[in-house]
């Protein structure tokens, strides 16, 4: 619809300005999308790592507090299955250095508890080596019959289990060449667990023995690898959402303010030309008015070969004219009162309007009126945006052509007005520019018209789209909202769309 004659403003020197402006913008959604993902990403890690931590460290203790609460109770049931006196123990058995020690047991006896109780140890689930140390620290029975009469001095984690009279666990991944304690009868597969239980006496104000296990409990190693995979899995999902949920909150608030910089940009450039603009066209109405009544005067007696130039002179004028109700129109501020419009009326009208032009114009309309729903707009608006759109189109077919005019609904509340013209066309570079303000392709044009039509479509949450090819052609549509009979009179509606 725009004649790509000569551009007023430089296509590249406004997309190179406003490229420049945008990269100096910070972009909120891009740090925010790369310092949100670290931070959560650091934290759901750290959770993790401290929920799997804890896991470990609780079945561990809990399974050595069930172990040494077995041992210990199946020391108390053998020595009540062997009658042995009560106020002894089975950790005084446990020596057999010291089976005649005790002149209240006998040493057949006391054996024979000792035998059934290690007995009982030696076939616990997932053992790898039980060990028995006296109190001098001397193995008096493994199931690794090499380490029974070995001595171990300055066991650090050996001494601290006699003192703390409580029992102590530890795991491992992997067999400590540095602990010549650890001699296993095989390799485990991969979580073991060293458990130190006190055994006591009489009294139990001493620990005379300590029983060493080492266990592989495969049930509760793979307990603890469901666990893990059901925590990293939950913490995953968990930072995941989160992240997408604060992405889209973070996202929809970057939208919003581009839109409301972008509105205070256009409101910036309107208030800065507005004050100098307005003057100059409230300053030319006056002569332009008196212009063209005096060559109608002129017209009117002057010769037949004047007359022509006259009337040129009266087509310029009234050109003019246009141009400045254009701009003042542009610079005025938009209220947001809303009206139902019949489009179709609309459309009757401002054809009428310009049939003169049509014709003059050797410019075929496609055009079949039919019933649709009124438009959320504004009469006036809505009258200005077809004739900026009209005029256009008829300038881009000054030779003649075919201007075709589409309505239809693409949803239930949605009114689509589609205009095509066979004009000149555009590139795309100047398609990507048609909307900016001030900008043009025309000799002489103000660049205002299109500018004006979104801004008014938008108004009233419609949207234009316009696409173009060189030597073929430009089609504009425009989406309109349907007016509902509840919700849109025929008059004004304060409060608007």
């Amino acid at each position: 619809m725009l004649m790509p004659e000569q551009q007023k403003i430089p296509a590249p020197t406004l997309m190179a300005a406003e490229q420049e402006h945008r990269s100096g913008q910070f972009n909120l959604l891009r740090w925010f999308s790369l310092a949100s993902f670290f931070f959560i990403a650091a934290v759901a890690l750290g959770l993790g790592y401290v929920s799997t931590r804890f896991v470990v460290t609780e079945s561990i203790e809990r399974d050595a507090l069930l172990t040494a609460q077995f041992i210990q109770a199946i020391g108390d049931a053998e020595m009540r299955h062997a009658k042995i006196n009560s106020n002894r123990t089975m950790g005084e058995m446990l020596d057999p250095r010291q089976d005649n020690a005790y002149s209240d047991v006998p040493a057949q006896t006391r054996a024979s508890a000792r035998i059934e109780f290690l007995d009982h140890v030696e076939h616990l689930p997932g053992l790898l080596l039980a060990t028995v140390f006296a109190l001098d620290r001397t193995v008096t029975w493994s199931t690794n019959p090499q380490m029974i009469g070995m001595h171990f001095e300055d066991d650090e984690e050996l001494d601290d289990s006699f003192k703390m009279k409580v029992p102590v666990s530890a795991s491992y991944h992997k067999i400590d060449e540095e602990r010549p304690e650890q001699m296993l009868l095989r390799e485990p597969q991969s979580l073991f667990i060293e458990n130190y239980i006190p055994m006591f006496n009489a009294d139990k104000s001493q620990v005379i023995a300590m029983v060493e296990i080492y266990k592989e409990p495969t049930d509760l190693v793979e307990r603890i690898q469901r666990g893990f995979k059901s925590i990293w899995i939950a913490t995953l999902l968990g930072g995941a959402a989160i992240y997408l949920a604060l992405f889209w909150i973070v996202r929809r608030a970057a939208t919003l303010l581009q839109s409301q910089q972008k509105q205070l940009i256009a409101n910036e450039t309107f208030v800065a030309l507005g004050e100098m603009s307005s003057a100059v066209a409230h300053s030319l109405r006056n002569p332009l008015a008196t212009i063209r009544s005096s060559a109608e005067l002129a017209q009117e007696i002057a010769s037949h070969g004047a007359q022509k130039n006259i009337g040129d002179i009266i087509n310029q004028v009234d050109r003019m004219s246009r141009w400045v109700r254009e701009l003042l129109l542009s610079l005025r501020p938009m209220n947001n009162d809303c009206e139902s419009v019949d489009l179709v009326l609309a459309i009757d009208d401002t054809l009428s309007a310009f049939e003169a032009l049509i014709k003059r114009s050797n410019v075929r309309v496609r055009f079949t009126a039919q019933s649709f729903p009124p438009v959320v707009s504004q009469q006036v608006l809505l009258t200005q945006i077809l004739n900026s759109l009209f005029a256009n189109a008829l300038e881009a077919m000054p030779t003649g052509g075919v201007l075709s005019i589409e309505i239809d609904s693409p949803r239930p509340d949605a009114l689509r007005m589609t205009l095509t013209d066979t004009g000149k066309g555009m590139t795309r570079q100047q398609q990507q520019m048609v909307f900016k303000p001030f900008f043009t392709t025309k000799q002489g044009g103000l660049g205002v018209g299109l500018a004006l039509v979104k801004r008014i479509m938008e108004r009233f949450h419609g949207s234009v789209e316009l696409t173009s090819q060189e030597q073929e052609g430009t089609r504009v549509c425009l989406n309109f909202r349907v007016a509902t009979g509840g919700e849109y009179g025929a008059q004004h509606i304060a409060g608007g769309g």
